[in-house]
This record gives C-alpha cells, sequence and structure tokens, in this order.
C-alpha cells in the first residue's frame, strides 16, 4: 500500500523545487524545458520538443527520472521501426509449444521517442494510442503502463530527408510543444565545463508514488471562472479572428486550435501554478503556457508559409488583441493565507 502523504501549502513548493535543483544539478539552462516537463508529468499530458541535436534532451528527462525514482527507456525512432518494436508481441516457445508475451519498451514511467518523425505512420499512431489510452493489448489481453507515464517525443527542425511529418490531428494530442533552442556562451561554458569533468550525482526527492498524490493535489488548484472564460476566448480566436477584431490574422490560418487548447490551458496553468508555489492560477500562469499549448494546434494558410509567418507570430498578435481578467482573486488569496 503507497504511503498516504498529506500536503499543506508552503511545503509542496519546495518538493517541487528539490526535484528541479536535483536536475539542474545536472543540467545547464533550459529551465523552460524542465519547468515544462515537471508542468506535464503533473497534469498527465506528453511533450512535443523540437529542437537541433545536442541539447541536452535525452539527459533532461533520464536525470528526471532518477530524481523522482522512475523508469526511463529510449526508442530511437527509425524509418523500419515496426508498431511491435513499440508496445510488444507475442513470442513463440518451440519448446513448451506455448505464446509468451514480451512487453515494450513503453512500458516505463518516462519514455524518450526520439526524433519521432522518423518513423512511419503505424508507428506514430501507435505511440500516440498509448499516450491516450495508457494501455496496450496484445493478442487480445490488455496492458497497462506504469504510472506515472511521459511520453517526451523529439523532432529534429534541420533535417527533412526520411522524416515522416506527424499529421495535424496527431500532434493535436501532445499537450505542449516546446521549443529548444542553443544555450548561451555563458551556459556553453559551464556546460563544457561538467561534460568534461565528474558530474554530480543525482538524489532522488519523491517517489512515483508521491507523484500521484502530487496530481491529485493539483487538481484542487483554484481556477476563476473569469480565467476559463480567457482560455476560451483565445482558443475561438484562432477559429474566429474577424469576431474578435484581429483581421489581419485571419488568411494566415486555415484552421483554428481545438477544444483541447481551452482544455489544456487551464490544466497546465493549474499545475505550473502548483510547481510556483500557489493554490491558485493568476492570469500570468496562462499567458506563460499559450504558446506551448497551442502553437501545435494551429493550421496555417499558404500565405503564412509564402510571408514566413509562424504560428508563434499570429499566436503573438491574437495575445495582444485579447483582453486579459482584471479578477484580482482576493477572496481566493485571503482564504488561503495561513494564520499567524
Amino acid at each position: 500500500m503507497a504511503d498516504e502523504i498529506k500536503f499543506h501549502r508552503p511545503e509542496d513548493a519546495p518538493l517541487m523545487e528539490q526535484v528541479l535543483y536535483q536536475v539542474k544539478k545536472v543540467i545547464v539552462g533550459q529551465d523552460h524545458l524542465l519547468e515544462r516537463v515537471l508542468v506535464a508529468i503533473l497534469s498527465q499530458g506528453h511533450l512535443l520538443v523540437e529542437g537541433v541535436p545536442g541539447l541536452a534532451k535525452t539527459l533532461t528527462i533520464k536525470t528526471l527520472a532518477e530524481a523522482v525514482q522512475g523508469t526511463f527507456k529510449r526508442i530511437q525512432f527509425t524509418p523500419d521501426l515496426v508498431p511491435a518494436d513499440l508496445v510488444g508481441t507475442r513470442i513463440y516457445n518451440q519448446k513448451t509449444g506455448e505464446f509468451a508475451t514480451s512487453l515494450g519498451p513503453v512500458f516505463t514511467n518516462l519514455l524518450l521517442a526520439d526524433e519521432i518523425n522518423r518513423a512511419p505512420a503505424k508507428v506514430q499512431s501507435a505511440l500516440l494510442e498509448v499516450m491516450q489510452e495508457r494501455q496496450v493489448t496484445i493478442g487480445g489481453e490488455t496492458y497497462r503502463v506504469p504510472e506515472p507515464f511521459l511520453v517526451m517525443a523529439t523532432q529534429n527542425p534541420i533535417e527533412t530527408e526520411g522524416t515522416y511529418p506527424l499529421p495535424e490531428a496527431q500532434v493535436d494530442r501532445f499537450m505542449m510543444k516546446v521549443l529548444v533552442d542553443y544555450p548561451s556562451e555563458t551556459d556553453e561554458f559551464v556546460i563544457v565545463e561538467r561534460m568534461t569533468g565528474t558530474l554530480a550525482a543525482v538524489t532522488p526527492v519523491v517517489t512515483t508514488q508521491q507523484l500521484i498524490a502530487l496530481r491529485r493535489e493539483v487538481e484542487k488548484v483554484y481556477v476563476d471562472p473569469s480565467l476559463i472564460e480567457y482560455a476560451v476566448k483565445l482558443a475561438t480566436a484562432t477559429r474566429e479572428p474577424d469576431r474578435f477584431g484581429i483581421r489581419n490574422v485571419a488568411q494566415y490560418i486555415m484552421y483554428g486550435t481545438s477544444p483541447r487548447a481551452s482544455i489544456n490551458l487551464i490544466v497546465t496553468a493549474r499545475a505550473l501554478a502548483f510547481v510556483r508555489g500557489r493554490t491558485y492560477v493568476l492570469p500570468q500562469d496562462i499567458l506563460d503556457m499559450a504558446f506551448d499549448v497551442m502553437r501545435h494546434r494551429l493550421v496555417l494558410s499558404y500565405e503564412a508559409l509564402s510571408d514566413g509567418v509562424n504560428s508563434d507570430s499570429v499566436l503573438k498578435q491574437i495575445i495582444q488583441n485579447i483582453a486579459v481578467p482584471s479578477t484580482p482573486l482576493q477572496t481566493h488569496v485571503k482564504l488561503n493565507v495561513p494564520a499567524n
């Protein structure tokens, strides 16, 4: 039986800060990615990460697995990969005359799907099905993946030869798409210094059972109705920009974001507020998550491609034209101030 853990503000936030501290003993910079990985694992979502090779994407999730005492596996996607290589298969034993089930690498807590766009559509679909259903059916039997379960899939933006772009409907299943850029000169100096020396040991901070308990606490984070309305407006503005007076971006949008965008804006904002040590969501939490949650859900038109307009520039104009709620949340904040 898992240990029952009681959380009281402000004790929760330091626990997540300790996880970040342990990961940052190995990883230099990448604060944005690290925070988003924590948000994903607390809100039961998955990440699509785009960045050139060598930016510590693999090392990040491997180090996090050590800090949370979870299992980690990595799959290198290639054009000759088949679904059974991911989920597992039935193997015939000639000696016994019976079939045995061999489970695939998706049965882990943290999975790195490296260069997911190098695998054909069937393999991509198999992975996305596991992400959505959190279970696999092999030979008529259903096997659930362990909890917590996080998939971090990577894409290489500079190489398109031999790749299979993810269809828009499948990309929509990822909670967030995070862009990873080159480190600063100062950060790169520290990276070289660490990688050419002895890496610091990572001390486990929480268990996977504690993470599952933390998820239940995240669900209790208060979201003001005005913030839900704001999230819905942001998503609706991508579908009907004319209605919100944003006519200059209408020509660049073929299809707006799905309802998953507004749902995930709230879900991720809750987790972000929790990571930052609050029991209530602020408008800034939604703004901070907007690009990561929405950029991959926009389908741009040919005009956008020809004019060199990307999803982030479209979203920037939309966000600037939608009024941010001014609700101070004073009542709720007062309720959460501990007594002297």
